[in-house]
């Protein structure tokens, strides 16, 4: 069983916000893999997926702690259903790489997002997967940058990104971690 987390804020007044990416590009996964959120616990939400085609179950799931809280969600759900950090792909934006990006790594530090860094706490390890959105460098203070909605092209390459980490995910439970790193890390 693989769990795939997507971090963001709940909330009509942060869909589409630059902090919401990896919600959308999990909601997008679930979309494609004919998955939906239709559980409510852990202080969150989430879905169990069985498509065969993507071998093992797969869990989806949108912390509704708010960001910086995102391990509140994601420790209780991986002990509940006995997932190991392994199996675990945290999703999310980060300011440090090119709007439209993504990039993926196997482990590493939080990089100050407070998201991740919540989670690393809760799970006391750095040994997690996880697709990183670009969202590119804000011109003023980081919270303000975050918070904002993409449009025009930012919000076209924003779009894109959520769309091809989708497939990431795919790829990585259809092949492997490595396979979907040498694929989208381009």
């Amino acid at each position: 069983m693989k769990l795939i987390v997507g971090l963001g804020n709940p909330g009509k007044e942060y869909v589409g916000t630059r902090h919401n990416m990896g919600y959308e590009a999990v909601e997008k996964f679930a979309e494609m893999a004919g998955g939906d959120f239709n559980r409510s616990n852990f202080k969150g939400i989430y879905g169990i997926i069985k498509n065969p085609e993507l071998g093992d179950t797969v869990i989806v799931g949108k912390p509704e702690t708010y960001m910086n809280l995102s391990g509140e969600f994601v420790r209780p759900l991986m002990e509940y259903f006995k997932i190991p950090v392994e199996d675990l792909v945290v999703v999310y934006d980060d300011m440090a790489i090119e709007e439209g990006k993504i990039r993926l790594r196997p482990s590493g530090s939080s990089g100050s997002h407070k998201g991740i860094q919540n989670i690393i706490d809760n799970l006391k390890t750095t040994n997690i997967k996880r697709i990183r959105i670009g969202i590119g460098e804000p011109a003023h203070t980081g919270v303000d940058w975050v918070l904002t909605r993409p449009t025009g092209a930012s919000k076209e390459a924003v779009e894109e990104a959520q769309k091809n980490a989708a497939k990431a995910i795919r790829d990585y439970l259809t092949h492997d971690w490595s396979f979907a790193m040498n694929h989208y890390n381009k």
